[in-house]
């Protein structure tokens, strides 16, 4: 089944859950990257975190999310918006090896210190950064933190992976999603407080089941009540809105002087998009002509 983003409010008790699944665009983010496993892995969460929380934005808005860490890692970045529209990248691609089951899994990856900022774009040119430090040195849990912390917003936020068998091997990113459970204001925090432990429980067999059928269908597993009511439904991918145009306004952004040094020392001006690795090659006559109309 395709990516997508289901989200719903369970009536009686005033929760809001959000479920991404995000298998499709995990795997393609692998190979547009080529990163390895354990970077691949962490990418996959950052993203499928991404979508969740862009779910929660206005419509025209981006959330960022960002890791910065001293593990073999080094960091990453991925942002997302209410279209459903994610992307993103690890510093090191090359990272492979996890640690075992438990609460060190993640620290051959991200190490012994860093730190979780979340920048918000709220449109008009306004935005809100916070940070965190890394605690838990696991993703969900350090999210769950943050959202706490810096949102006041009490949350559950859960990110599974279920590897699956293919061409003789696993695949780690077979079954990726996400889910998020938070109380609005009114919202039952005992019922909170349950629900949080069931999802805890019930999730990745819930998952292992009925993702082939879609987030829908994992939803109506996980919450059978009659109260529960979807509220919106969209796709999710992986893509970049970059593109020749805007690498020729930021070439504009260098001024007449620098532009001018680079023609003359190369030729013509390249970029290499960190999100998608698509690259652009401008060459010396529209950068001429750039100059020439005066547009700098």
């Amino acid at each position: 089944m395709s990516d997508e983003l289901v989200s719903g409010l369970l009536k009686n008790t005033d929760l809001r859950v959000v479920l991404a699944t995000t298998s499709e665009l995990s795997r393609q983010a692998r190979t547009t990257h080529g990163t390895a496993p354990a970077a691949a892995a962490l990418l996959s969460q950052a993203l499928t975190a991404a979508a969740i929380m862009g779910a929660l934005q206005k419509h025209d808005a981006r959330i960022n999310l960002q890791v910065e860490c001293d593990g073999p890692l080094r960091g990453l970045f991925v942002d997302g918006d209410a279209s459903g529209l994610v992307r993103g990248y690890v510093k090191n691609l090359l990272v492979e090896y996890v640690g075992g089951e438990g609460q060190y899994h993640w620290r051959p990856v991200l190490g012994n210190k860093g730190f979780l900022s979340v920048l918000k774009d709220q449109g008009g040119g306004e935005f809100y950064r916070s940070s965190v430090e890394l605690v838990h040195f696991d993703l969900a849990a350090d999210i769950e933190r943050y959202l706490h912390q810096s949102d006041q917003l009490p949350s559950h936020l859960l990110l599974a992976q279920l590897p699956s068998a293919g061409d003789g091997k696993a695949d780690l990113l077979g079954t990726v999603a996400g889910l998020l459970v938070q109380p609005l204001p009114s919202g039952d925090m005992d019922a909170f407080k349950e629900l949080g432990v069931r999802l805890r429980r019930d999730f990745e067999p819930v998952l292992q089941a009925h993702a082939a059928a879609g987030a829908s269908a994992v939803l109506r597993a996980l919450l059978p009540e009659s109260d529960f009511e979807v509220m919106s439904r969209y796709p999710l991918r992986f893509g970049c809105s970059c593109s020749k145009d805007r690498v020729k306004r930021a070439l504009l952004a260098m001024g007449r002087e620098e532009l001018t040094d680079l023609l003359e020392k190369e030729g013509q001006a390249e970029a290499t998009c960190q999100f998608c690795t698509t690259r652009y090659v401008i060459p010396g006559e529209e950068i001429r002509a750039m100059l020439e109309a005066g547009a700098i």
